[in-house]
């Protein structure tokens, strides 16, 4: 039981990994069908920040939770400025997005390289996130990570904050109709592009988001971003493109498939298994898990 019970726990840390990261991109892909390739480098900078305000607050702690709000500016700021820049011409352009954003992808990895140098650096964690919690004690105990409760914690909050934003404000509704009908939104008076500006603000920060959160897991590197954007894009498409709940329960069942597979398997192995699973999903389901319902007449 302490092992069946390690491996969820184990799981359900890595599905809130993968949760974080995919949250911002569930949004931008989902409303504006943009395949966003620099969304690991928005990733990238959120981490960047955490290390950055590291050295000027000496509090490990502290400067984490500074962190948060400032990678969710600073990494929101720079996807408001790509929409602004260059998204916003190449809308209803799907492929010509993903090579822009890709070639955006490459520059901010090297602008990365120039400031902060190649190698990879590592984050002090605060005190109370480097322990664990024994829930069971004895010969074979069951210890959470307190650094892994952290980070569900925080990608429950980013649910929560996020849905709560879509379903009960006056933004949240301009979204949605937005998603469901564009032409009919626009029509009615609300400016679409106003909405997919603030729209790409907010996933941009959710990945900052995601980026502070990972400094608890492994390094930063200017390839970080490279390395988790396919498993973003994984948990969307599987989920149902733009669809929140279906990207929650994915990331959850993903990450608990993969610690299975990694306990009776290898790592890489495992990867390979859940790859093949998804493949085999998306063969009999291929609209994903769950479908947006629209209006639309085409």
């Amino acid at each position: 039981m302490t092992v069946i019970f390690g491996q969820t726990f184990t799981g359900i840390s890595i599905g809130a990994v993968l949760l974080l990261i995919a949250l911002g991109l569930s949004l931008t892909f989902g409303q504006m069908n943009v395949i966003n390739m620099a969304h690991g480098e928005f990733i990238m900078a959120g981490a960047y920040t955490t290390y950055v305000l590291q050295k000027s607050i000496s509090s490990a702690g502290l400067s984490l939770l500074v962190a948060l709000p400032v990678a969710f500016l600073v990494s929101g700021a720079l996807g408001a400025l790509l929409e602004w820049l260059l998204i916003r011409r190449l809308y209803l352009r799907p492929l010509d997005t993903l090579l822009v954003t890709w070639g955006v992808s490459l520059m901010l990895q090297q602008l990365a390289r120039d400031i902060f140098g190649a190698p990879n650096v590592q984050t002090r964690a605060p005190e109370l996130l480097t322990g664990n919690i024994t829930v069971i004690g004895g010969d074979d105990p069951l210890t959470f990570a307190n650094s892994r409760l952290f980070i569900l914690g925080l990608a429950i909050a980013a649910v929560v904050a996020l849905s709560l934003t879509l379903r009960l404000t006056p933004l949240g509704r301009r979204i949605r109709a937005v998603v469901q009908n564009r032409d009919l939104a626009e029509v009615s008076g609300i400016s679409t592009g106003r909405v997919d500006r603030t729209a790409f603000f907010i996933g941009s920060g959710l990945a900052g988001v995601a980026g502070v959160a990972l400094t608890l897991v492994g390094p930063i590197g200017p390839t970080m971003g490279t390395n988790v954007i396919i498993d973003a894009f994984l948990v969307i498409v599987v989920g149902g493109i733009g669809q929140l709940k279906g990207s929650v329960i994915v990331a959850f069942v993903l990450g608990v498939l993969q610690s299975v597979l990694e306990y009776s398997t290898t790592v890489s192995v495992a990867k390979v298994l859940v790859l093949v699973a998804i493949v085999a999903f998306l063969q009999w389901r291929p609209q994903g898990l769950y479908t947006l319902r629209t209006r639309s007449l085409v």
